[in-house]
C-alpha cells in the first residue's frame, strides 16, 4: 500500500486541500460576522485545524482573508444571476433589474468590507488576486453605452452620470441599514429611481 508523504498528508483534510478548507472557513465567518476582529485562531477552529497550519498555505492572515473575500464576492455574483442584454426588453425593466442586482450585491459585500476600511493591506491584496470579472458598476455603464449606441437612449445623455446615480442609490440604501443611527429618510423604490433617471426632473 502506498504511503502518503508527510507533506501531502499535511496539505489535505478529508480529501479537501487545506488551502481551500481555510478559505472556505474564513468566508463562512465573513458571511456571518464580517471581517472586523477576525483572528487566525477563529479561522483555524472553524476549519478544524491547528493555528499554525495557516502559515503553510498563506504568507499571512491578510492573504487568506483576501482569498476569502474573493470567494464571498464571486459566490454572491453567481447567486444574483445574469444581467440584461442591451436591446432586449424595456429600458425601465432592464434598469430595475440592474438595481435589484446592485442592491443584492451591496447587501452581501458592504458589511464584509466595512470592517476593512482601516486595513488597506487586505483591500490591496484582494485587488491583486488576479483577473476578475468587471464589477457591477462597469457592467452597468457598459450596458448604458450599448443602449445609447443602439439609439434607445438620447445620444447626448450623460450615461456616466446616470450610472453614478444608480450606484449611489444602492450605496445609500444599504449603508442606511448598516448605520441605522444615521439620519435619513426611507429610500425610494427602485421603480421611482429608474423613472426619474429616464425622465429627468426638469419641466
Amino acid at each position: 500500500m502506498a504511503v502518503m508523504s508527510p507533506r501531502k498528508a499535511a496539505a489535505q483534510k478529508d480529501g479537501q486541500s487545506l488551502h481551500d478548507l481555510l478559505v472556505e472557513a474564513a468566508e463562512k465567518l465573513i458571511a456571518t460576522r464580517g471581517t472586523a476582529g477576525l483572528t487566525v485562531r477563529e479561522i483555524a477552529r472553524t476549519a478544524g485545524v491547528a493555528d499554525g497550519v495557516l502559515y503553510n498555505h498563506f504568507s499571512d492572515k491578510e492573504e487568506l482573508v483576501a482569498w476569502a473575500l474573493d470567494r464571498h464576492v464571486r459566490g454572491a455574483e453567481t447567486l444574483l444571476g445574469k444581467l440584461p442584454v442591451a436591446g432586449e426588453g424595456t429600458l425601465a425593466a432592464n434598469l430595475e433589474r440592474h438595481l435589484e442586482y446592485g442592491l443584492g450585491l451591496h447587501r452581501v459585500i458592504v458589511p464584509a468590507f466595512s470592517g476593512l476600511y482601516g486595513n488597506p493591506e487586505i483591500l490591496q491584496r484582494f485587488a491583486d488576486l488576479g483577473e476578475r470579472p468587471a464589477d457591477w458598476r462597469d457592467r452597468l455603464l457598459a450596458y448604458l453605452k450599448e443602449e445609447q449606441a443602439l439609439g434607445r437612449l438620447h445620444p447626448e445623455s450623460d450615461v456616466d452620470a446616470a450610472a453614478a446615480l444608480l450606484v449611489g442609490y444602492c450605496h445609500e440604501t444599504v449603508l442606511g441599514t448598516i448605520f441605522p443611527h444615521a439620519s435619513r429618510t426611507n429610500p425610494p423604490e427602485p421603480e421611482a429611481v429608474v423613472r426619474t433617471v429616464l425622465n429627468g426632473i426638469a419641466p
